[in-house]
């Protein structure tokens, strides 16, 4: 079968580490990805939906999220204390986008970015401004996919310091774990040195592997007529996206949906919100192909062909 993406499998000596918790390695990969994206400061975290999770903690605000979103974003804001307004903007996908813009910090605007599918060098310089939140997503299928994991970046040292306190219990910082203390009730959402070690590994061959997945992109676009620029996800429309992937699935290839539209789930919707009739439309036509950096000449020939045999 050919996948959709690829998932790299590890083998780790855990006697390397000093401690499996929070070894130093976790320390080195938020300074790797911090130079990487152009920040001063990262905070590493056990998934991108914590990152969402505390960033927008106890705001009290209403943020508009796209319908067509993964349902842990709309989850992460809820449970956080903000409410949602549903938009009907299907095109972000594969790219950042911004969350929220909040006014005033100590005379400042910052904002919160959701950068999950997207990660580029000297992409913090270009997007944010210094008090900025730039969150990152590690999870096994993301561009540095490994065995999880999420990053906040930043240039504002303030910002930086509550979430490596609030990712540790609450924990003040120190070199000594017995000589710390407690500065508020946190969370236990902070990296292991397994999920960083496999993403430092990971990291080794990034820029190859984007280098190829952009030669897929282009590829795609040359044959089927688009002009998609993500190096996460390949979306393309069909008349029927359930009956395309059975097609696809007996030809021996495996595409997904991304995304089914959140505002026509009671569990995000009572009833009371009507909009998003595009997001409607087309949950029943996107499909995403293969972006596999693994994909060989002939594999990617043959999805092409049967894509077009298929639309």
């Amino acid at each position: 079968m050919i996948q959709l993406f690829n998932i790299n499998t590890h083998k780790i000596d855990t006697s390397e580490f000093s401690n499996l918790l929070h070894d130093d390695v976790v320390i080195k990969f938020e300074r790797i990805i911090a130079q990487y994206v152009g920040a001063k400061y990262a905070c590493s975290v056990n998934s991108a939906t914590s990152a969402i999770f505390l960033s927008l903690l106890n705001k009290n605000v209403t943020i508009d999220l796209p319908s067509m979103i993964p349902p842990v974003v709309a989850n992460a804001i809820i449970t956080s204390g903000n409410k949602i307004n549903f938009i009907d903007d299907v095109d972000w996908v594969g790219h950042s986008y911004i969350l929220y813009q909040f006014k005033w910090y100590h005379g400042k605007d910052y904002k919160v970015v959701d950068s999950a599918q997207k990660l580029e060098k000297n992409q913090f310089q270009k997007e944010c401004n210094p008090q900025d939140l730039m969150i990152y997503s590690f999870y096994p299928t993301k561009p540095l996919g490994g065995s999880d994991g999420g990053m906040i970046v930043t240039d504002d040292y303030e910002k930086y310091r509550w979430f490596k306190e609030a990712v540790l219990n609450g924990m003040t910082y120190a070199e000594n774990n017995w000589e710390r203390g407690i500065s508020f009730p946190g969370y236990k959402m902070y990296m292991n040195s397994i999920q960083a070690k496999v993403l430092m590994d990971n990291f080794v061959n990034f820029e190859k592997k984007m280098m190829v997945l952009g030669n897929l992109v282009n590829t795609y676009n040359r044959e089927l007529g688009y002009k998609n620029s993500s190096k996460h996800l390949y979306r393309i429309e069909v008349l029927d996206n359930k009956k395309f992937l059975e097609k696809m699935n007996k030809a021996g290839i495996i595409c997904g949906i991304h995304y089914p539209a959140l505002h026509l789930n009671s569990i995000y919707n009572d009833g009371s919100f009507k909009g998003c009739n595009r997001s409607k439309k087309v949950e029943h036509r996107t499909v995403s192909l293969p972006m596999n950096e693994k994909l060989s000449f002939y594999e990617l020939e043959y999805v092409i062909d049967k894509v077009k045999e298929y639309i």
